[in-house]
């Protein structure tokens, strides 16, 4: 206990500053304290005791949309480095998009569909284990990880990438699919909202995309060394926090162009396209990670199960 409060000393101005730069006036973080000692320091705890020097920890963070991973992941970094001293990476799934052009090809040779970044098959997996393989090597040189635009909806052009100049003890590799599994092909019969039942007859998209779970991606999620999971209680609640990011998001880029910030519809159709597999990790990712931090209906963490 008296070392989680000497390090609630050492990072909370810290973590409260980089909380604020999050906050709108309409957007609110609440009982910041407590989420950072009550649960987010263990967590660095826990992290930290799993590192070694030859070669860096590679943790998973999931977590629906909207569940606030990139707000969790960004205050565990900056424990872990004010703190534990380690050097950390933090990278999410999303900046591995295929680009554009490569979905608008993917769309028209499988299904449509996948011209909708998001769901496994619109990522690029080899280049994330070219990433974990060079990561890893004991002859580590300076490496460039892509960074995907959202507000475009495409990859940055290479000046604005990633630049790794030295091994990282950690890795957050966060993201809404990170440790998912695919379901039998009986699961996959029944449509579970419009979507799949309007522009899905088929099965050919969720087919596919179900697919690169079972392979592909069941070889990238092997890489992960131990799995976070934000737990929300429904896929409603996930919608409503997604839609509060958008608004954000819209906030944030008020006075850029050409800029492709989604409406209200459009974020509940692109939720459509995360459904399945959103509900399939409240079961599943529930026995697979290796700590769950379970989310209440206002956003905050509720409490917290260290299984691993």
């Amino acid at each position: 206990m008296q070392q989680v409060n000497d390090c609630f000393i050492k990072v909370k101005k810290l973590c409260l500053k980089f909380i604020s730069s999050q906050e709108t006036k309409r957007d609110k973080f609440k009982n910041k304290d407590k989420m950072i000692k009550s649960f987010l320091i263990p967590v660095s705890f826990w992290i930290s005791e799993r590192t070694n020097k030859k070669r860096p920890l590679i943790v998973g963070l999931a977590g629906g949309q909207g569940s606030g991973k990139t707000t969790i992941s960004s205050i565990l970094t900056l424990i872990l480095q004010k703190y534990f001293k380690l050097k950390v990476f933090k990278v999410s799934i999303d900046d591995f998009y295929k680009t554009r052009k490569d979905r608008k090809l993917l769309s028209k040779n499988k299904h449509p569909l996948l011209m909708t970044r998001g769901v496994p098959g619109t990522h690029d997996v080899d280049l994330m284990l070219k990433f974990f393989k060079k990561v890893k090597s004991k002859s580590f040189k300076n490496l460039e990880i892509p960074r995907f635009n959202k507000a475009i909806d495409d990859r940055c052009k290479k000046s604005l990438w990633y630049k790794l100049k030295s091994k990282p003890d950690v890795i957050i590799f966060e993201g809404w699919c990170v440790g998912a599994k695919a379901q039998t092909n009986k699961q996959l019969k029944k449509p579970i909202n419009s979507l799949e039942k309007v522009y899905d007859q088929g099965i050919k998209w969720r087919s596919h995309v179900n697919n690169q779970l079972k392979t592909k991606y069941k070889t990238l999620f092997k890489q992960l060394d131990g799995l976070l999971y934000l737990k929300a209680k429904n896929f409603n609640i996930l919608r409503n926090w997604r839609l509060k990011q958008e608004r954000k998001l819209s906030i944030q880029t008020k006075n850029k162009k050409n800029l492709k910030i989604m409406s209200s519809g459009d974020v509940i159709n692109f939720m459509q396209t995360y459904q399945r597999i959103t509900q399939q990790m409240f079961k599943d990712s529930v026995k697979s990670s290796s700590v769950i931090m379970n989310l209440n209906n206002n956003h905050q963490i509720q409490s917290i199960r260290f299984k691993k």
